[in-house]
């Protein structure tokens, strides 16, 4: 029989007191467990642009603590990436090998977080961050935007009056076989058609099912905006909707292109532009580390780096200071709900999916040599 005395309890009760100071203590001085000098991440951005800023988070971290850190990085391939890495984690919710989500988008992002995938936090950004690039629950943060523009080869259409304006051309006859954009399944291509089928007003006085049924019979569709861009550059295609930063990389190479923002008219619905997004996930294995590379990569310090880098991404830090190379200071934004976009993608990436493959397998009949009678 075990008898607790007066004193014993008082002893126990400090003892007890002693391990939830020495808790918060760690928590709140950034102490790391041994079993925390690992965290994996799951990344949806090109792997040129994310290497160099997570190897500057664990120079950053071995600097101010001895313990050695690692980064484990888990990247996909270009054109399903996301949605590759997003599946992934779905599979693990039981048992979760990730610990932090960087992606290049934000629609998955919020298919995460309406599963319950991700874990709402604090997040370390002032009250007046940019409207739709924070969770309602708080769960992810939006960053480091993109912008969805029209990359124009200037020795195709080397008259400007001749350049497109809108991403509306996409359906436009007059350019059949001659523009071209990424599977609309994945990616920021997908985020984009989210959002047009979402917002009624997108795309002027025509229905999204009416636009996007010209779109497939008038565009090339290729794998992903890279391919989009090399397109592009190559003249394959004469124009192009793509990302800003595949579009920097063919300018940086002096390659024959052009970037128009779209959709600048008056009344037309803006240039879309679409945030990198961060979450950690529910139930991270290393919540702390995982927690700590969350704040960095959206810090005023990342975003810097991005805008400043080849990626050539925007900042959403009020009060930014360090831009891009492709002015957009001027460039009107559409205004969008990203929630919302994301509430109806399941039924329309299934009729994408479905019409995607019709349309193939109409070409294949096409390509097929006509008997003669």
């Amino acid at each position: 029989m075990v008898i607790l005395t007066h004193r014993s309890l008082i002893s126990l009760s400090h003892f007890v007191a002693l391990l939830i100071l020495c808790s918060v203590a760690c928590t709140n001085l950034g102490c790391i467990q041994r079993s925390e000098q690992s965290a994996t991440i799951y990344c949806a951005t090109d792997r040129e642009f994310a290497i160099p800023i997570l190897d500057a988070f664990e120079r950053r971290r071995d600097r101010s603590n001895p313990a050695e850190i690692d980064i484990v990085r888990v990247f996909d391939v270009e054109a399903s990436k996301t949605l590759g890495l997003v599946t992934r984690i779905e599979q693990e919710k039981q048992s979760p090998k990730c610990d932090v989500l960087w992606n290049n988008e934000i629609l998955h992002t919020i298919r995460l977080q309406k599963a319950g995938l991700l874990a709402p936090r604090r997040w370390p950004i002032p009250d007046n961050w940019p409207k739709g690039c924070v969770a309602s629950d708080r769960s992810w943060v939006g960053f480091a935007a993109r912008a969805r523009v029209l990359l124009i080869n200037t020795e195709k259409l080397a008259d400007r009056d001749q350049w497109p304006s809108s991403v509306q051309e996409l359906a436009d006859p007059r350019w059949k076989d001659r523009c071209g954009l990424a599977n609309p399944v994945y990616g920021t291509t997908a985020t984009h058609f989210a959002v047009l089928a979402s917002h009624p007003t997108s795309l002027g006085e025509q229905t999204w099912e009416t636009w996007y049924a010209s779109v497939r019979d008038n565009a090339l569709v290729l794998a992903g905006n890279k391919q989009v861009a090399l397109g592009v550059a190559s003249g394959e295609l004469y124009w192009g909707l793509t990302d800003t930063d595949d579009a920097m990389v063919e300018i940086a190479k002096g390659s024959p292109v052009a970037v128009v923002f779209p959709d600048q008219k008056e009344g037309a619905f803006g240039t879309l532009f679409i945030p990198n997004t961060v979450a950690i996930i529910q139930g991270a294995p290393h919540p702390i580390l995982a927690a700590e590379l969350a704040d960095y990569l959206i810090s005023e310090k990342t975003e810097a780096r991005l805008a400043m880098g080849d990626s050539a991404n925007y900042p959403l830090w009020p009060g930014a200071t360090e831009f891009p190379r492709l002015d957009a200071k001027d460039v009107r934004r559409a205004q969008v709900d990203f929630e919302l976009a994301a509430d109806r993608w399941d039924t329309l990436r299934d009729s994408l999916t479905l019409q995607g493959a019709q349309q193939e397998e109409s070409r294949k009949k096409e390509a097929l040599p006509r008997e003669t009678p």
